[in-house]
């Protein structure tokens, strides 16, 4: 057992906790990208918002900072197999062979997804190495009611590297 405090064990601990995992979505005028996030949560009811995080190396930050919106894609437990295609550092083909459409924002909604919310970005807050975007959610649907899927399902948690 580590001693309190210790590095090792405060990754530990956080990454016990659970995550959804999801496929974040922006447009630029013609440009398109998508990345994995799991540090996402509903933040309030009225008006309807939601808060991501997202490093600023990653190439979808700038995007939505000029874009000023995203959209959030609801994996189910079956999707697990998309994470690879959101996660690698190839981000040319992330769209090929996926059926998606453009979102009241412009952002892709993936058609397959159990769920999208679709957000204009209202607020930007950088409190440590990650930037929060908060979106109101202006567009919204569920598409099944298949389970989400988790870090649980997926067998890792996010710590904060890039």
């Amino acid at each position: 057992m580590n001693p309190p405090g210790d590095k090792k064990s405060l990754y530990s601990a956080l990454s016990s906790m659970t995550t959804g995992i999801y496929i974040l979505t922006t447009s630029c005028e013609d440009i398109i990208n998508g990345m994995i996030v799991s540090w996402a949560t509903q933040i309030s009811y009225e008006p309807p918002l939601v808060l991501v995080a997202v490093h600023p190396k990653r190439y979808t930050h700038g995007l939505i900072l000029k874009s000023r919106s995203f959209a959030l894609n609801i994996l189910s437990t079956e999707q697990k197999y998309l994470v690879s295609r959101f996660k690698a550092p190839e981000i040319n083909n992330r769209f090929s062979g996926i059926k998606w459409r453009k979102g009241k924002t412009g952002s892709p909604i993936l058609n397959e997804c159990i769920a999208f919310l679709d957000c204009r970005l209202v607020d930007t807050y950088e409190p440590g190495n990650h930037t929060l975007f908060i979106g109101e959610i202006i567009d919204g649907d569920i598409n099944s009611n298949e389970k989400p899927l988790s870090n649980i399902e997926y067998g890792k948690s996010y710590l904060g590297n890039t």
